[in-house]
């Protein structure tokens, strides 16, 4: 493919100047699809090429330049190029340049903007005692994963609208931001209620509502009031006990979390001092008893695994004396019946020697007794010679 790029480019002069009409600037959802569109006068030699924000070729005229499936080609004419990027992220945006090649180089520039629109907002209310007896409560509404920042502020029911304050927190790893605001209520009444709202650019005219109401509050600081008199009135020692009730409100959901504990001092100021030991306490018996459990499921993991290695090498001590055997077993075998190949070679051999001594012995008797015979002839006939008459001879 780049060939093709680099032999639709090679007949452009090497000192034609760059020359930028104009800049553009597109705002587009993240998850949507960003439509870029470059269009020329007519032009009898002209190519049109897309550039990404890191510099790399996207097409140039019709022709593919990455192998991406979220740049797609949408027409393409002598003077039109339009192309389309799938499902932006954060990741898309930058500026895309657009170059006209002539016999000057013309360059547009499309900016992009990627909004991030924030997650539903999160409304946390917690009671907290100042050293000099008082309450306050604490509103915390949180929204995660925003580009650009949204805007955070409080509605209470008489209207009025104000900032907290606000605390943004920057994700590096996908250019958005988690936001955090925060205000002080000194007092309140039962029918109060604040809401928390968040406005963004993606939201347009939209708004994200997290609304909270201190009834709940004042009847959870009730319940737990109680709680805490029965509690002092049926211990038998002088201790003091203060009691802390926290409201999660989330989208006008409450959750309460109750903590009680006992001060051994008679000092209201210490209250808080003593809170935070007790704490720290909890969280260093909760880490100890963290610390023991994984210890333990650490070992029952350790026997498990030297159970298995111990069955393992049972197993592979079997199976290596049953491959020993039957390797012994096979020797055996073979050497047998080697030996009796040999045992049969040799009666065979012993065998044929005999018979071949037989024959021997059998060829030289028959040789004898025909000689014997040709002898007695021999002699019967000299003997009849002598005896004839002389007259005859």
């Amino acid at each position: 493919m780049w060939w093709r790029v680099c032999s639709l480019l090679a007949w452009f002069p090497l000192q034609a100047a760059f020359l930028t009409n104009h800049t553009e600037t597109i705002t587009v959802e993240e998850g949507q699809t960003l439509t870029l569109k470059c269009v020329v006068s007519q032009a009898k030699t002209a190519s049109l090429q897309w550039l990404a924000p890191s510099g790399f070729t996207i097409f140039l005229n019709e022709h593919p330049a990455l192998k991406n499936s979220k740049y797609q080609l949408l027409h393409y004419s002598p003077n039109q190029l339009f192309i389309s990027v799938t499902n932006v992220t954060a990741q898309d945006e930058g500026t895309y340049k657009c170059l006209h090649y002539s016999n000057s180089v013309r360059t547009k520039e499309m900016k992009v903007i990627v909004l991030a629109t924030p997650f539903k907002p999160i409304l946390k209310a917690s009671v907290i005692r100042m050293h000099n007896g008082e309450k306050h409560v604490i509103l915390k509404c949180s929204t995660m994963r925003s580009k650009p920042p949204p805007q955070i502020t409080w509605l209470f029911k008489n209207d009025i609208e104000l900032y907290g304050e606000t605390h943004h927190e920057f994700e590096n790893d996908s250019k958005k931001y988690n936001s955090t605001s925060t205000i002080r209520v000194h007092t309140y009444g039962k029918n109060s209620t604040v809401d928390c709202i968040i406005r963004h650019k993606g939201l347009q005219e939209r708004k994200l509502i997290a609304s909270f109401q201190f009834e709940d509050l004042v009847t959870d600081q009730e319940t737990a009031s109680d709680a805490l008199e029965k509690s002092s009135s049926s211990s038998q020692d002088p201790q003091q006990p203060t009691g802390t009730v926290t409201v999660m409100e989330d989208s006008s959901t409450s959750e309460i979390d109750e903590e009680e504990e006992e001060q051994t001092t008679q000092n209201p100021d210490l209250t808080t001092g003593a809170n935070f030991q007790y704490t720290g306490l909890m969280r260093k018996k909760s880490g100890i008893l963290l610390l023991t459990l994984v210890s333990f499921l650490i070992f029952i993991l350790f026997i498990i695994v030297q159970l298995f290695v111990m069955k393992l090498r049972k197993a592979h001590v079997i199976w290596k004396k049953e491959n020993e055997i039957s390797e012994h077993t096979l020797e055996s075998y073979k050497s047998r019946s080697n030996n009796e190949e040999t045992s049969s070679q040799e009666k065979n051999s012993q065998t044929s020697r005999s018979k071949s001594c037989m024959n021997y012995i059998t060829q030289l008797y028959s040789e004898a007794k025909i000689k014997q015979k040709e002898n007695a002839h021999h002699s019967k006939l000299r003997g009849e010679y002598a005896q004839m008459p002389e007259s005859i001879v």
